[in-house]
């Protein structure tokens, strides 16, 4: 029986006893190497892969919405690779805020560090971000920029969730879908489309991902009168923003979707599974570059209004 795969191409100058190029695809119980030729490797990639299918998805269905153990915990923990990284980095076991803030775009973190508001986390040991923390009206936040995506965005909160954070909050920019006031405005993301790949790692296939009904209760009239509008509505959440077709669009305008974006639906996925508090926020500043003058979020890149906006949501839900 194979205990580990490891394909590693051998010297091509040597003599192979199948193809001339020979393949070792594990160890023999003894220690000895499995070994084969490169042809019969290639054929076997090549066969069709037997997934079994859930009984509510067409066998035919993408990979993507089959074989999940939704049950079944990770093998590859979050806790586990921080503790790797604090151990090769050099850093101090330390919990992030209890408030963390994503900002996918950077310009919070960019407008922080710039104005001097804003220092590096001692603890925080992801091997690709950096974890800023600043003081908000009196609250400790947590902030990292520019992980932009769902699988990204996923990946970060898994991490801070394990390292001490309650509370994520998400603002990210969107694209304009159905207009529900003068750009640039926010969005109180109620649920999210699930057209990314991420959440059906968390949860069942489904159309929706919804944020957690308690706290859209608590921030129901709780976050009025900031200087850029704030309404509720739902978002279409893609993987690929390069094919927001036309077509899309109008589905997506015919669903009564309000703007486009990148992570929520992902984020809320993730919540729902884990059990886990993540409001996310769309600041509408586009409508996907088809006309001049467009991705205008405000003063300093939008930073002054989305901080405005993070501080009346941490009033409300903390």
């Amino acid at each position: 029986m194979v205990g580990k795969v490891c394909i590693s191409i051998v010297d091509t100058s040597r003599p192979s006893s199948c193809c001339g190029t020979e393949v070792s695809i594990g160890r023999h119980p003894s220690g000895g190497r499995y070994r084969a030729g490169l042809a019969w490797w290639q054929a076997v990639a090549r066969r069709p892969i037997d997934l079994k299918a859930p009984k509510h998805v067409s066998a035919d269905t993408s990979p993507l919405l089959r074989v999940k153990s939704y049950d079944q915990p990770s093998v590859f923990q979050p806790a586990n690779l921080l503790r790797e990284g604090r151990r090769q980095l050099g850093r101090a076991e330390v919990d992030v805020p209890a408030v963390c803030l994503l900002d996918p775009d950077g310009d919070i973190v960019r407008h922080l560090t710039d104005t001097g508001r804003a220092v590096r986390h001692p603890g925080w040991a992801c091997y690709h971000t950096e974890l800023w923390t600043f003081d908000l009206d009196g609250t400790e936040v947590g902030v990292i920029g520019c992980a932009v995506g769902a699988s990204f965005a996923v990946l970060i909160a898994e991490q801070l969730f394990v390292s001490g954070c309650e509370l994520l909050v998400s603002v990210t920019s969107s694209g304009m879908i159905t207009p529900l006031a003068e750009a640039p405005y926010f969005i109180i993301i109620d649920r999210a489309l699930r057209d990314e790949g991420t959440s059906h790692h968390y949860l069942p296939p489904g159309d929706w991902a919804a944020a957690p009904q308690r706290l859209l209760d608590r921030l129901d009239g709780r976050i009025d009168g900031l200087d850029q509008g704030v309404v509720t509505g739902s978002t279409w959440t893609t993987d690929a923003p390069y094919r927001e077709t036309e077509q899309a669009i109008a589905d997506a305008r015919s669903w009564g979707i309000a703007a486009v974006e990148m992570e929520a639906a992902a984020l809320y996925a993730f919540a729902a599974a884990q059990q886990r508090d993540v409001m996310c926020f769309a600041h509408v500043t586009n409508t996907m570059a088809t006309d001049g003058d467009d991705f205008e979020k405000g003063d300093a890149g939008g930073a002054h209004d989305a901080l405005e906006l993070v501080s009346a949501v941490v009033g409300a839900l903390r």
